[in-house]
This record gives C-alpha cells, sequence and structure tokens, in this order.
C-alpha cells in the first residue's frame, strides 16, 4: 500500500526542500495548527488544497481527517512528529503502512548542540497538556532536563515549582525559535527568575544543582522515606514497601492494581520506577483518598488513577492489570477472586498480610495455587532511656505467585498421576 499520508516535520524556518514542496502541491487537504497554516499561507499563497486546523478536542480533528482516507494528505508538525508530536497519536489509530513521516530536527536536539549538553544522559518531558507535577519525579543531583513549555506562562510556573522542591539554585536556560532568524537564549537561576516575557513556543533546560535543599524524595529506587508521605497510619514502611517493589517486579508499561492502597505508597512508587508504568490504586477511605492524591502529585505521578471504592465491587471494568497487589481486603469475600480472575496471563500478584486472619489467608492461597510465601521481620533500633534498643515492626506475611498459562490452580506436590 502506498502511504495516503504524510506527517510533515518543519522548522521555525518553515518548508525547505523541494520534496516537501511537491507534497504539499500533490496533497487535497493540509492540516495544521494556526502557526503552521499562516506560515504556509505567507510562503506559498498558490496553494489551492483545502486547509483543516486542529481542534480541540482534538479527536474532532483525526475524525474529519479520516474522511479523506486513501487520498493525499499532508499534515504539518514542529520538529519531529514522533517526539511528542502528532505522530504518536495517529499511530494509535492508523497503521504506519498508511502514513509516511518525515521528520525535521526536534527542539530537544537543538537544544542539546546549543548546550553541548549530552542526549543520552537528558530528561526529557513535554508540558503541553501534560501535569506539571511530572517533572517532580525528574528531579535529581545534577540532573539534566529538557522540557517542551506549554506556553509563555510554563517558565516562571518551573521556576516556582523547582523552588519549592529546593532545587532552587536550578539554572533555567529559555530558548526560542530553535534554528530561526529570531533565535535567543536567557539563563537564570529558578529562585532567582524574573524573565517576564518570552514566545509561546519555548523549549527549557534545566540544570539542578548538585546538592538541593529540599526532602530527600528524589530517590528512583524503591523505599522513599516514609516522612515523604501525608499519611494517617495507613503506610507501608519503607523497608518492607522496598521489598514489596522488588517482588512486584515493575517493567515499562505495565498496570498495576493497588488494592487497599492506604496512602497510595505502592502505587505511587510502582510508577516512579519507569515513566511508562502506570497503576490504579483503589480505596475506600475517605481520608486515604485525599493522602493519595496529595502524594501522587507532591512525588511526581499526578496520573496516578484513583478508584474510591471498597473491592471487590469497585474492580469491575477497570483496565487489565499485569501485575496487582493486595494490601488490605484480604479477608474480605471475593476480594482474591476477583483479582486472580482480572489478572492477565503471565501476570504476578504480590499480598502483604499482617494479621492472623489475612495469614491464614495467604496459607490457603498458597496451598492451591502455588507461589512463594515470605515472613518479612523489621526490627529498628530505638532510644531506651540512654541505651539503644531494638524495636520489632509487626511482622508482615508476603505470598507472590504468578499467573501460568493454564485456567485452574496448579496440582499440589502431593497429587498423584495414575493411568489406566
Amino acid at each position: 500500500m502506498n502511504p495516503w499520508l504524510t506527517i510533515l516535520g518543519i522548522g521555525d524556518r518553515g518548508i525547505l526542500t523541494s520534496i516537501d514542496r511537491i507534497l504539499l502541491t500533490q496533497a487535497t487537504l493540509i492540516v495544521g495548527g494556526d502557526r503552521h497554516l499562516k506560515l504556509l499561507r505567507q510562503t506559498y499563497p498558490t496553494l489551492t488544497a483545502p486547509m483543516l486546523q486542529w481542534t480541540s478536542p482534538l479527536q474532532d480533528s483525526i475524525t474529519q481527517l479520516l474522511t479523506h482516507r486513501y487520498r493525499p494528505v499532508c499534515i504539518l508538525a514542529s520538529g519531529d512528529p514522533l517526539c511528542y508530536g502528532i505522530a504518536s497519536t495517529l499511530l494509535k489509530q492508523i497503521p504506519f503502512e498508511e502514513m509516511q513521516i518525515i521528520p525535521h530536527l526536534s527542539a530537544f536536539t537543538l537544544a542539546s548542540a546549543r548546550l553541548g549538553w549530552s542526549y543520552p544522559e537528558i530528561e526529557t518531558l513535554s508540558l503541553c497538556g501534560r501535569d506539571i507535577d511530572l517533572l517532580r519525579a525528574l528531579l535529581y543531583p545534577n540532573a539534566k532536563i529538557l522540557l517542551l513549555s506549554a506556553d509563555r506562562t510554563t517558565p516562571h510556573a518551573v521556576a516556582k515549582l523547582l523552588t519549592q522542591c529546593g532545587y532552587g539554585e536550578t539554572l533555567i536556560t529559555l530558548l526560542e525559535h530553535l534554528d530561526g532568524p529570531t533565535e535567543r537564549q536567557f539563563s537564570q537561576r529558578a529562585d532567582q527568575w524574573t524573565h517576564p516575557d518570552c514566545a509561546q513556543l519555548n523549549t527549557l533546560a534545566l540544570h539542578c544543582p548538585p546538592h538541593p535543599t529540599g526532602p530527600s524524595a528524589s530517590r528512583r529506587i524503591p523505599g522513599l522515606p516514609d516522612h515523604a508521605y501525608q499519611h494517617d497510619g495507613q503506610l507501608t514502611k519503607h523497608e518492607v514497601r522496598s521489598l514489596t517493589l522488588a517482588a512486584l517486579a515493575p517493567y515499562p508499561g505495565a498496570l498495576l492494581w493497588d488494592v487497599g492502597a492506604g496512602c497510595g505508597s505502592i502505587s505511587i512508587e510502582w510508577m516512579r520506577t519507569h515513566p511508562r508504568c502506570q497503576a490504579i490504586a483503589i480505596e475506600s477511605h475517605p481520608a486515604s483518598l485525599r493522602s493519595i492524591a496529595h502524594n501522587a502529585h507532591h512525588l511526581g505521578v499526578p496520573n496516578l488513577q484513583i478508584i474510591s471504592g471498597r473491592a471487590p465491587e469497585s474492580l469491575q471494568n477497570l483496565s487489565q492489570p499485569n501485575v496487582i497487589f493486595i494490601g488490605g481486603g484480604l479477608t474480605r469475600s471475593g476480594v482474591f477472586e476477583t483479582c486472580w480472575d482480572a489478572l492477565a496471563i503471565g501476570g504476578r500478584l504480590v499480598a502483604n498480610g499482617v494479621t492472623i486472619e489475612s495469614e491464614s489467608k495467604l496459607f490457603e492461597y498458597q496451598k492451591n495455587y502455588g507461589g512463594t510465601l515470605t515472613r518479612i521481620l523489621i526490627q529498628r533500633a530505638e532510644p531506651i532511656g540512654s541505651f539503644l534498643g531494638w524495636k520489632s515492626l509487626s511482622p508482615i506475611t508476603q505470598w507472590v505467585v504468578e499467573k501460568a498459562h493454564t485456567t485452574f490452580p496448579p496440582l499440589s506436590p502431593e497429587t498423584v498421576y495414575t493411568t489406566d
């Protein structure tokens, strides 16, 4: 099949190549943002193809675009259409075989060249249509971060957030009109940011300080300190949290159900391990729900999906999970069974029990479904008068099991096979 859709990346200088001009001349429809279409009309006033400007919601424009399927259509995009661009969105609805993508240099590539930053050493994020709190998860000492701003208000908002997080010494470099005739830069510390005006489209380069002054919430490895969370006591302690996340084994793109989420620490740290990790936190207590929302934003994962309700009723119609953690509700009828039925084949389930009743359930499940049982005993040194003594945390029984490619529980070792 010959591609009918061309996604053409352009830079600040506009359409430059003869191939681009031919594609535009042959198009029966040209699609782009307001800035792109204005630039095109100024550069090629004789073009006769109808032009479609992106609208909000974007899906309305995509639906209209699809009415021209199999006729030549050209979409104008900024820089690299696959770098937080329109091509990534369209590939979810249009097979790649039906399109060709012609990229320009991305803003990130150009910014790296201007600053002399090695691209593999950089964190990147687009704030276009995204929550600024996502930036929190990227902050660590000496980090180099490139951001696509949502608009001209983004630099001030980023400077404010950095200062609040103890990263006020971060050097912010604002880059505008990269590779264009009016390209310019401006640099200043976050806690001194005063730059009053900038272009609507801009890129920010952040060079974080080696010794930030904020709380220690910059580690990617699970086990944030307990004081990093707002909670009412319903918190998996950081030692147990580290062991639990290791048992859950996060990987990019995997979806976690956090059943009985408490303050959300497990699902939050699951999502912090990789930007593409997803999680759904299920909790019924109003105070805990408020804590989950606060902690998710404060710790850089505002996209955590929060479900208010009790399991198993609240588990209906949720996206199928790759991994499930049961931190509460083990003794409620139907909770485990509903989770097990929903879990994807090859998926993993981890459950922590604190009470004798929940521990009894775990012994029963392990006997019927296999997996491993582990007892976690944590002791911390605490003052006893003028001395130190060991104080034990509540012991945890942890069960880890993977769902095999069968529709029935694994047989116990005592099972005897007979043949006629």
